[in-house]
C-alpha cells in the first residue's frame, strides 16, 4: 500500500483565532476546494463520500476513512438507483456531507440528488480526486485532491 500524506500546517488553513470557523460559514451551495473538504473531514465537522465506482478506489486510490456510495456502477457508468437510500443509511440526512468523484462532475451530480431527497448539508468536493483532464488528457497535473497532496492511500 502507497501513502501520500500532506500535514495540516502546508494545507490552506480556515481557521479562526478559536478553532475552527463554523462549517456554515465555510460552505458554498457551489461545492467546497480539496483542502477545506479534508480540514472539515479531518476534523470530524463532516462526513467525506466517495461517489467513484469500487473499481476506481481499488486502482486509483482512495481517502482513507471515507465513506464508499457508488453514484454509478461498471464501466458503462451505469447510475445507482439506490444512491440516495444507501447515502442516507450511511450518513444520514443531517450531518454534513462532502461528495467526491473523479473531476467533481459526477458528485455534484449526486450532491444534487441528494438535496432534492431533503439532505440539507450536503455539498460537492471541487476539482474530485483526480482533476480535470490537460491539454495532454492527463489528469493530476493541475487540480484535484492528490494533485493537492492531501492523504489518500492505493492498495
Amino acid at each position: 500500500m502507497s501513502v501520500s500524506l500532506q500535514s495540516a500546517a502546508a494545507a490552506h488553513t480556515y481557521e479562526k483565532e478559536d478553532g475552527l470557523a463554523p462549517v456554515s460559514e465555510l460552505l458554498s451551495k457551489d461545492g467546497v476546494s480539496p483542502q477545506l473538504a479534508w480540514q472539515l473531514f479531518s476534523s470530524g465537522k463532516a462526513v467525506l463520500v466517495d461517489v467513484r465506482t469500487a473499481e476506481e478506489r481499488a486502482f486509483v486510490g482512495y481517502v482513507p476513512d471515507s465513506v464508499h456510495v457508488a453514484w454509478a456502477t461498471g464501466t458503462s457508468l451505469t447510475r445507482n438507483p439506490r444512491f440516495v437510500r444507501e447515502l442516507e443509511a450511511k450518513t444520514g440526512k443531517d450531518k454534513t456531507v462532502l461528495l467526491l468523484c473523479r473531476s467533481g462532475k459526477r458528485s455534484a451530480l449526486a450532491a444534487e440528488a441528494a438535496q432534492k431527497a431533503g439532505f440539507t448539508q450536503v455539498f460537492n468536493v471541487l476539482e474530485g480526486f483526480e482533476g480535470e483532464l490537460d491539454e495532454q488528457q492527463h489528469r493530476g497535473g493541475s487540480d484535484g485532491w492528490r494533485y493537492h497532496q492531501l492523504p489518500w492511500v492505493q492498495a
